[in-house]
């Protein structure tokens, strides 16, 4: 999965911009302009790496001279101790991208940890897992890659991949039936449809209607199995909402075909990874 550079490069010179802005007061005014270092990414946790051409590439726009080595690839499992990647190059650039390189890289590898950590839970099931669009704003992409790199899967990207018919849609138009036949009316035969269902009976609604995908929104697992059984493959089922480590495991083998978890982006823990000076 390749990011375009473009857009990573956007990311890279806000955030540089929003740390840096004019000067670095202790950076310029302590060291040398010719003083020249290395130094070390150090994993201090155990996880699945992601973001590492993304850090590599914030001391590149600094300075295109700095020297990269990368030893971990994005998607490789990281033990602590292990050094993924080292830099060698003015002592000034890998003082000022330390942080902004270490943000990104820490945020998205911790994506990439939760993803894996899901994923493997729902081994020997039928169900994948993915993201939402609960993302921070400016990142949805950076994020999204990581879920990728963990070994899940994108959900939409943004609200022109998919109709996707939520509750207060459905309220607002006046049903589940009509609100589906108006979409089905209008959409290109490109657009699935996909539709919250809240019970059982909404449920018949939404498979009466044709929807492509049902999402199946803070069932708890006997009622998820039961959405399963009457569905019979009619439309691909999802689970959300409340979906955490503890259940996930039990909510996969109730046979839902995908499992989403906003937390996996709007909440997730950094991964601790450190910036060392080495020589």
């Amino acid at each position: 999965m390749l990011l375009p550079q473009f857009y990573v490069d956007d990311i890279i010179k806000t955030a540089l911009s929003e740390d840096i802005n004019y000067i670095d007061v202790t950076t310029d005014y302590l060291i040398d302009d010719d003083a020249v270092s290395e130094a070390s990414f150090i994993a201090k946790a155990e996880g699945v790496l992601a973001g590492i051409d993304v850090a590599m590439r914030v001391f590149e726009l600094l300075c295109p001279s700095i020297e990269r080595e990368v030893f971990i690839r994005d998607g490789e499992p990281v033990k602590k101790g292990d050094v993924i990647a080292k830099i060698k190059g003015p002592t000034k650039f890998i003082l000022k991208g330390e942080r902004t390189s270490l943000n990104l890289l820490q945020h998205m590898s911790g994506i990439a940890t939760a993803a894996n950590k899901c994923v493997k839970l729902c081994e020997g099931t039928n169900a994948a897992v993915t993201d939402t669009r609960k993302t921070l704003p400016g990142l949805r992409a950076l994020q999204k890659y990581a879920v990728v790199a963990g070994g899940g899967k994108n959900h939409r990207y943004n609200l022109s991949d998919g109709a996707m018919l939520k509750d207060n849609h459905i309220d607002a138009y006046g049903g589940i039936i009509p609100a589906v036949k108006a979409l089905r009316a209008k959409i290109g035969h490109m657009v699935k449809i996909e539709v919250e269902v809240r019970n059982k009976e909404e449920l018949m609604q939404a498979l009466e209607a044709g929807a492509d995908v049902i999402m199946l929104d803070n069932m708890n697992c006997a009622e998820m199995a039961e959405c399963v059984k009457i569905t019979d493959g009619r439309a691909k089922l999802e689970a959300s909402g409340n979906i955490t480590l503890d259940n996930i495991a039990d909510v996969a083998k109730t046979g839902v075909d995908i499992i989403s978890l906003g937390a996996l982006t709007h909440s997730v823990k950094a991964f601790d990874i450190s910036l060392r000076i080495t020589g």
